[in-house]
């Protein structure tokens, strides 16, 4: 369906094959979009802001906003398209953004800023709050068309303008006493001033009336020679405008010539090349005429052959086709006959390993049934030996021969053995009371050391310490 906007609207589309949003006057609302119409008329907004100034005196700003979306700008109006049309311009929300927006902005410059200040510099301080908040309002696509700050005022027990207002009319009234003393004085002084100030204006004009006759008289010399000059400068100008018309004339005669002979050539030539060209389109005919003659004769001897060629093709194939055809057969029945082989093969592979299978089983049967009745044996003996493992492990070595192969192995272990085998006594030492008893047992340990370093050099070869003593040669 056909969409149009008033004056002051705009439609706002979305949906399907729009990415964000569509800001038109008038479209098209396509199926599977939406659309809404937005006003771009400006609202005013009257708010009265209470801020405190730098010395923590609070006041009353009573403003009026006139603030609409910016319709000459596409972006501006996205932006108040996505964020603010979806809401009545009226509206709470809407007001309080712009009256947060405003207030904020007004109590920060209000916060830098003295009583005086604000006061006196009121057009400065309405355009700084109205820069500022128009910086704020870019983000929301709104635009202020126009701001009035009216006249501060008093916050409730804080009645600084009126005490200021108090404090301007005494200074009037003071000033106003002192004015008509000066204005007194003053004419009483002027009225002294103005008389000889009348009889110095009187000469002074007389004097000045005669310097300007004379300047007159010379100006007028001066003027009657000028006018002389620039008559003479403006005939001599003519002539020169004369003589450059006459060259230029001369000129355009000569261009004029050139080109009429030049277009002669151009005309002469033109009418051979188109001739030339004439003649070569019917030698192109005459070519192309001749050339389908050839192909005409050419295809019809071509049409031949390739019927002749196509009917030995097709007898070669049908022939080949034939002998693939019986040698695949004949391929698969050999194939057939191997695949029969293999089965047999298979079978009898199979059959084998069944018989191993069932030979391994029983074997496994077996050796099950060995076991256990080696375990009833083992547990009827351990029955009449009363419970006894050791006599039970005996019984078993015995029976088994394992004392009778270690007793043989021993043997075999120490056969060719020749064990030297030496006799060390030590005297008899003293008796068992006073020192000799004492020192009995230190006596035993010398006696053992030489039999032990001797035994330890026979078997490998090293000797004691010189220190300790020497073994003597056997």
């Amino acid at each position: 369906m056909y969409r149009v906007a008033s004056a002051s609207e705009y439609l706002v589309i979305t949906g399907f094959g729009i990415d964000d949003i569509k800001i038109a006057k008038k479209a098209w609302v396509l199926p599977g979009q939406s659309y809404s119409i937005f006003d771009i008329s400006p609202v005013n907004y009257t708010f009265e802001v209470q801020a405190m100034s730098a010395e923590k005196l609070p006041f009353i700003l009573p403003a009026v906003f006139t603030i609409g979306p910016r319709s000459d700008d596409l972006d501006s109006l996205h932006k108040y398209a996505k964020l603010i049309s979806p809401h009545d311009k009226l509206s709470h929300h809407v007001n309080e953004l712009v009256k947060g927006i405003i207030e904020g902005e007004t109590r920060v410059l209000a916060a830098s800023m003295t009583m005086e200040e604000i006061f006196k510099g009121t057009k400065d301080f309405k355009q700084e709050v109205f820069e500022k908040v128009q910086l704020e309002l870019n983000q929301f696509g709104l635009w202020i068309y126009n701001a009035n700050v009216k006249q501060l005022v008093d916050v409730p027990g804080h009645e600084y303008f009126s005490y200021l207002g108090q404090k301007t009319q005494m200074e009037a009234a003071n000033q106003a006493r002192v004015d008509v003393s000066e204005a007194k004085m003053k004419g009483e002084i002027g009225s002294k001033l103005r008389e000889g100030q009348t009889l110095q204006n009187a000469a002074k004009i007389d004097a000045e009336t005669r310097i300007i006759s004379t300047q007159r008289q010379g100006q007028g010399k001066k003027e009657e020679i000028r006018v002389s000059t620039e008559v003479k400068v403006f005939e001599n100008e003519r002539e020169a405008e004369v003589a450059e018309a006459n060259a230029e004339l001369a000129m355009k005669k000569a261009k004029w010539a050139k080109d009429s002979q030049v277009a002669e050539v151009e005309a002469n030539k033109a009418v051979a090349l188109r001739e030339a060209e004439l003649q070569k389109e019917v030698e192109i005919m005459n070519a192309l005429t001749q050339t389908e003659k050839l192909k005409a004769e050419f295809l019809s001897k071509a049409s031949v052959e390739y019927e002749t060629k196509v009917q030995e093709a097709n007898w070669e194939l049908y022939k080949k086709q034939k002998d693939a055809e019986a040698i695949l057969y004949e391929k698969e029945k050999e194939a057939e006959a191997q695949k029969a082989i293999a089965e047999a093969t298979l079978y009898a592979s199979q059959q084998i390993a069944d018989g191993e299978l069932y030979a391994k089983q029983k074997e496994a049967e077996g050796l099950v049934a060995l076991a256990q009745a080696q375990g009833t044996y083992i547990h009827t003996l351990l029955g009449a030996l009363g419970g006894n493992y050791a006599a039970l492990r005996d019984y078993l070595m015995i029976n088994g021969g394992m004392y009778q192969e270690i007793a043989k192995i021993n043997g075999e272990a120490i056969k060719g053995l020749q064990p030297k085998i030496s006799i060390w006594t030590g005297g008899s030492g003293g008796g068992e009371g006073g020192d000799g008893g004492a020192m009995k047992e230190v006596a035993s340990v010398y006696k053992m050391l030489p039999p032990l370093f001797n035994t330890i050099h026979e078997q490998t070869g090293m000797l004691p310490p010189t220190w300790m003593g020497k073994i003597a040669e056997s």
